[in-house]
């Protein structure tokens, strides 16, 4: 090692500097203050002091009948809206859109990408008019002289879960129209020659050809559906009672409705643990494909 070296590494991070001094100030920080609050017992009312309570927060988290039903509907929700709901339509859409006419693709990317690029507020609205008693959903089944019912009362979590899939479902699309058009064309008309159908060339050869974007896709819905707050809070504001309360509804209840920080905070970074566990299971999964 040269006299010189240190000098050189010094040198060339000093224009770092100032971004990992922003990093550490507005992310680290925060990240770091979080994970202290969450063992504490910090409220925002009728509180001088916080004390430091060690693991209670998790504790009361694990023996609270709520936390596990909140857990259990973001499961839920995630499973119905993201690794099935978006995920299938996603791909459904950018399969259809391959071979349809150029208006066609025109209109049904216009209508797609306009529900994602909605506020998730003005999203959440559209989708409670549509399903409340008096609403679009229960006028058509009118019309159809079907049997009408109150969705948001009745299937709180599956229709929050179908205003998700209804929302989110463009990103999906985009991302499998990229993969598909990556697909060389010579290899699925050699199928189509040697009498392969439909099915089995997308068994055989599409689902095969596009698994890492599978995966990718995959990875990403599910951390934005995992962290959805707004689309429910104006569709059900997790009821009734606590049948569409899910882990952020719940942790919002603890931390803001009921003052407790320290508690909320705990919730909140068990919900990151949750993403991070799927997260692994992706990464894992792209990296056995390398």
């Amino acid at each position: 090692m040269t006299p010189g070296h240190p000098r050189r590494v010094l040198l060339r991070a000093l224009p770092l500097t100032p971004a990992v001094a922003l990093l550490l100030l507005f992310l680290a920080a925060p990240i770091a203050y979080c994970v202290y609050i969450a063992f504490t017992d910090l409220q925002l009312t009728g509180q001088a002091h916080s004390s430091f309570v060690g693991f209670d927060n998790f504790r009361t988290a694990f023996q609270d009948a709520a936390f596990r039903n909140a857990v259990w509907l973001t499961l839920v929700f995630t499973v119905l809206s993201s690794l099935v709901g978006q995920n299938t339509l996603g791909l459904a859409l950018a399969g259809l859109m391959q071979r349809a006419s150029k208006p066609v693709r025109t209109l049904t990317g216009g209508v797609v990408i306009t529900a994602w690029v909605l506020p998730e507020v003005v999203a959440g609205f559209l989708l409670y008019a549509f399903f409340r008693r008096e609403g679009t959903l229960n006028a058509i089944l009118d019309g159809l002289h079907l049997p009408r019912q109150n969705w948001l009362f009745t299937l709180p979590i599956l229709a929050v879960s179908f205003a998700n899939v209804w929302r989110g479902t463009a990103f999906s699309m985009l991302v499998y129209s990229a993969a598909l058009n990556e697909i060389p064309k010579e290899i699925t008309e050699a199928a189509e020659v040697d009498g392969a159908g439909g099915l089995r060339r997308l068994w055989h050869i599409t689902l095969p050809m596009i698994r890492r974007s599978i995966a990718t896709n995959l990875m990403l819905n599910t951390l934005q559906t995992l962290s959805v707050f707004g689309l429910i809070w104006v569709m059900t504001r997790g009821g009734p009672g606590d049948k569409s309360q899910t882990l952020p509804l719940f942790m919002y209840e603890q931390a803001f409705q009921k003052s407790m920080i320290g508690y909320g905070t705990a919730v909140a970074l068990l919900l990151l643990v949750v993403g991070s566990l799927f997260s692994v299971v992706y990464l894992r999964l792209l990296r056995a494909e390398v």
